[in-house]
């Protein structure tokens, strides 16, 4: 058994499905000696890891079910050479939350100078790379980024009836204020022979 834990979030990976069934049946019971249960809508048991694609695809199922933890969606996925890999990528239902709370934010720093507004949106990138910036994520560490760029570009767009903001303009902007962004987070397994030689 494999646990994975952050607060009152986890994840529990089993070898047999039998014994994730058990544990689960097992675990509802004694939540419910304290008075507690699970949330429904976040429990589910799902055949997941290095074996999932090729046993469901002996039966005739569809590629195996994936699931969001911490932000980030976790995907079977294969290697160039056809190796399992675990892929994980933002979450989008977390991405659309954190652009409409910027989009909300730029609203009310619309009219501050533009140097400003660019030191505050590299603070808020560098804060996502920081969290999101995982192997296999950079196409949706782009997408945010060029979602930024856009509600960027409306913004100061807005800030007059007469305000054209030229492309060129904002592709300069864009180069002075918007970090590019790169993979910071090493595979997991490099992160945990590093913490347990």
């Amino acid at each position: 058994m494999i646990l994975t834990r952050y607060a009152d979030d986890a994840v529990l990976g089993f070898q047999h499905r039998d014994d994730a069934e058990r544990f689960l049946v097992e675990l509802r019971r004694r939540l419910a000696e304290f008075g507690l249960e699970l949330a429904e809508e976040k429990t589910r048991l799902i055949e997941f890891g290095r074996f999932a694609a090729r046993d469901r695809e002996r039966r005739g199922d569809p590629k195996p079910e994936t699931f969001t933890f911490l932000g980030l969606t976790h995907i079977c996925a294969e290697s160039r050479p056809g190796w399992f890999k675990l892929k994980r990528v933002t979450s989008k239902k977390k991405m659309r939350a954190k652009l409409k709370s910027v989009k909300a934010e730029m609203r009310a720093r619309r009219h501050l100078p533009i140097p400003e507004q660019g030191a505050w949106l590299a603070s808020v990138l560098t804060g996502h790379y920081r969290y999101y910036a995982v192997p296999d994520n950079g196409p949706a560490l782009r997408a945010y980024r060029q979602a930024i760029k856009r509600l960027w570009l409306d913004s100061l767009r807005s800030r007059s009836q007469r305000h054209r903001l030229s492309r060129a303009r904002m592709n300069g902007l864009e180069a002075r204020w918007l970090p590019e962004p790169r993979i910071l987070h090493p595979w997991p397994d490099a992160r945990f022979a590093a913490k347990h030689p």
